[in-house]
């Protein structure tokens, strides 16, 4: 008898991310495919809006996740809503991200959407939108004008 396995699709590697950022794993890498584009269309500006590459990603992210996690604690991932596409590739995922802001002890939170989209059980595709210039102040950091 031979063993099969399932290819994790788009909900199974989001609740991988979410697990990712609650243990402070480091981010998601992992579950990024080699071609990943990750897009941030509201990126402050002279933000990256785009990233091509799960290495030029993690090039970018892992300084910015570690500057993060000094400066902030996640609590949870909450109101986790999923929608289902008529791409099975594809889902658009509500959350929020809730915490402490660790300098002032500060709760925070800041509510996201993004368009994830998985082929081979990898992330080739992830669209965040976010309100950037209210992490920025969550954070304690002057705007840019």
């Amino acid at each position: 008898m031979t063993e099969s396995t399932v290819t994790p699709g788009p909900r199974e590697i989001f609740e991988r991310v979410r697990r990712h950022w609650l243990e402070n794993l480091g981010g998601f890498g992992s579950e990024l495919a080699e071609d990943a584009v990750i897009e941030v269309p509201f990126a402050p500006p002279g933000g990256t809006r785009r990233h091509e590459g799960k290495d030029a990603f993690l090039l970018f992210a892992g300084p910015e996740q570690a500057a993060f996690a000094q400066r902030f604690a996640l609590d949870e991932v909450r109101d986790v809503v999923i929608h289902e596409t008529a791409d099975p590739e594809v889902i658009v995922v509500e959350y929020e991200l809730a915490g402490r802001v660790l300098a002032t002890g500060q709760q925070a939170s800041s509510p996201f959407i993004g368009v994830l989209r998985v082929r081979d059980g990898k992330i080739v595709n992830w669209r965040e939108y976010q309100n950037t210039l209210a992490m920025i102040e969550i954070m304690g950091q002057p705007r840019r004008t």
